[in-house]
């Protein structure tokens, strides 16, 4: 899953053998255009079924794109999605609505999709590369489809969506312009599906929470759609606590939790008795004795020196000599690589419980993501085969699970510069979540994300500038999976529940 430069940058189109058939009251409207015409939107409606737990969920499955349009009601953009609505519903206004995205930017939807919270679900192998095809699809028993209908948006540039008539990549590549086409085409689902009146919610990953809240902001300001939750998965809202940038010192204390069970999983430092107490420790460490010590640069005594640095190398199984040569900071990059070395492997980012073979043992920096090679295939050939078997669509297009050629514009009005060690979006949460203060959010967060880590995100929304009386809407859970802790079931059950519980006790009205 591409996300944002911190989630799989996915490729490739293969194809997978498909299990369930559509019903055969499936209704297939595609329609092929002509180069050059008018582009116009395109659907196919198929009905399935699916049990969840103790209750057979029936549900409309449609698979569509909508026409995007500028000021002057010019086409600019065709966008994708995938949208399940239990047909059984009595009063679909009232029932939750969720719409669903990955990040990137230039991401598809694939992930979740086929991965957590669609109907139907890739398996892969936990921790480690899947066999080759053919793969399986299954009944996802963790869908959320028995709680909320779900749509899930393939951002222009991504899946089948793409720029169309007058449009251009620069209409949708850059965070505002991004968030104003998905502003435009959930106003549009929710006015022609008579949702107004359904408790609302974005799920989104990675880049996608980055998204989020920008996007909830803007509904909510611009089209006075108020929304129940927002719910980030492997959240990223401030930039510098990810990147390492020079002279900047907060990423290292932030990764050093993360870092830590890494060391524990790959048994390069002894197993705690409670992980959880154990990383608590490091979090103190971290923002305590380490960035005090980072703090005070070149003037840090020898004899501090060499406490945080035997410190560093309990807590991340590094050796003392690598962590005194590399000034007690070890990017990302680095620490993918070193970890493992002695036995020729490489760490995971998007998910450090993956490993893998080290093409240069004398590398400084990982040459590629475990993860991301181990799950790129299955998934690319799941959303292919199962868009176009089970639910009728795109028959001939291809489905692009990562855009390639996208640049994108991180600068923002009212801000300066325009690089992404600029891009703050807190502020936008703080502001939805104020003028609605019944907005609640939930954080998932896996210990084993070396993409956006957990102390990155507790330390953004710590500082987020809320009222008191607001910050216990915000609430952070964890699994003991990265940055796609869904691929590991037990966590998938667990975000399911997390979710589920989520939604039930925010749908209500007065």
């Amino acid at each position: 899953m591409r996300q944002l430069g911190l989630v799989p940058l996915f490729a490739a189109v293969t194809a997978l053998a498909s299990a369930q058939q559509p019903s055969a009251a499936a209704k297939d409207t595609t329609t092929k255009e002509a180069p050059g015409a008018e582009p116009k939107a395109q659907s196919s409606v198929t009905d399935h079924s699916i049990k969840i737990g103790a209750q057979l969920v029936p549900y409309h499955a449609t698979a569509a794109t909508m026409i995007l349009k500028n000021d002057k009601g010019d086409a600019i953009g065709s966008l994708y999605y995938t949208a399940y609505t239990r047909s059984d519903s009595k009063d679909v206004s009232t029932r939750p609505i969720a719409f669903v995205y990955n990040g990137g930017p230039g991401s598809s939807s694939a992930w979740l999709h086929m991965g957590a919270f669609g109907p139907r679900r890739i398996t892969t192998t936990d921790a480690g590369p899947t066999p080759p095809p053919p793969y399986r699809l299954v009944d996802n028993a963790n869908s959320l489809i028995d709680v909320t209908d779900l749509v899930f948006i393939d951002p222009v540039g991504t899946g089948f969506s793409k720029p169309a008539g007058k449009g251009t990549g620069k209409d949708f590549w850059g965070i505002d312009e991004d968030a104003a086409s998905l502003d435009q085409f959930i106003t549009n689902y929710v006015s022609k599906n008579g949702r107004w009146n359904s408790p609302k919610y974005l799920i989104g990953e990675s880049y996608g929470t980055t998204r989020s809240a920008v996007l909830v902001n803007r509904l909510q300001e611009r089209e006075g759609m108020s929304f129940n939750g927002v719910v980030l998965i492997s959240s990223v809202l401030d930039f510098e606590t990810l990147l390492f940038a020079p002279g900047h010192d907060i990423s290292y204390e932030l990764y050093l939790p993360s870092y830590a069970a890494t060391a524990v999983y790959h048994k390069v430092i002894p197993q705690p008795a409670d992980l959880g107490a154990f990383l608590a420790e490091v979090r103190g460490f971290a923002m305590g004795d380490y960035a005090a010590a980072l703090s005070r640069g070149s003037s840090l005594p020898a004899d501090q020196r060499a406490a945080v640095v035997k410190k560093l190398s309990q807590y991340t199984g590094l050796s003392e000599e690598y962590l005194a040569k590399a000034d007690l900071r070890v990017n990302l990059g680095q620490f993918m690589e070193e970890l493992q070395r002695t036995h020729g492997m490489i760490t995971g980012r998007l998910d450090s419980r993956f490993s893998g073979p080290t093409f240069d043992l004398l590398s400084e920096y990982a040459e590629y993501d475990p993860q991301s090679s181990a799950v790129t295939g299955p998934f690319t050939a799941a959303i292919n085969s199962y868009l176009r078997d089970e639910l009728k669509f795109g028959e001939d297009q291809r489905y692009a699970v990562s855009g390639s050629g996208i640049n994108w514009n991180w600068g923002r009005e009212g801000q300066d510069g325009g690089w992404r060690q600029a891009t703050y979006v807190g502020s936008d949460l703080e502001q939805a979540m104020v003028a609605n203060p019944n907005l609640h959010v939930e954080v998932e967060n896996g210990y084993y994300d070396l993409a956006t880590p957990f102390a990155a995100t507790e330390y953004t929304m710590d500082h987020l500038g809320l009222p008191a009386n607001l910050r216990s809407h915000i609430e952070l859970k964890y699994y003991d999976g990265g940055h796609m802790m869904y691929l590991y079931e037990p966590a998938l059950a667990k975000l399911k529940a997390n979710i589920a519980q989520f939604i039930g006790s925010t749908s209500h009205g007065p």
